[in-house]
């Protein structure tokens, strides 16, 4: 069984960014516990800053044996119609994961338009965010 993750801008720097917004661990410290907590999960991690890398990402997903996909778009959420559109050619459940808390931040955040093509989204639970994804996509893919 295999989930693909794909993290975008900014979240290689995890770790570094502000601890109350985005919590204290590293994307390798996530996958490390994504992987502790589901052994029997083959993950795919991918970052990339760029939309387009992301783009081709989720287009190749396509036709793969994925049973599920995690993104986290970062600001890409509430910009990227692009991203937007590859998402809605994935046919397994998708789940939108954001560390913080959108709804209590900027303005400009609060709305996520890749989120709208998602089978769902979960935002402000930092590195429990993804652990929540994993369950959800096992719960619909039974």
């Amino acid at each position: 069984m295999k989930i693909l993750i794909i993290n975008g801008p900014n979240l290689n720097l995890l770790g570094e960014r502000d601890e109350s917004q985005y919590g204290k661990l590293t994307l390798s410290d996530i996958h490390d516990k994504l992987t502790a907590e589901f052994p029997e999960i083959d993950f795919e991690f991918f970052q990339s800053n760029l939309e387009g890398e992301i783009i081709e990402k989720i287009q190749s997903a396509r036709n793969s044996d994925i049973v599920g996909l995690i993104i986290n778009p970062g600001g890409y959420s509430h910009t990227s119609v692009a991203i937007r559109d590859a998402l809605e050619l994935i046919k397994v459940p998708k789940i939108e994961v954001h560390l913080s808390n959108l709804a209590a931040r900027e303005d400009f955040r609060k709305t996520s338009i890749t989120a709208e093509v998602c089978t769902g989204y979960i935002s402000g639970f930092k590195e429990l965010g993804y652990l929540a994804a994993v369950y959800l996509i096992l719960k619909l893919t039974k």
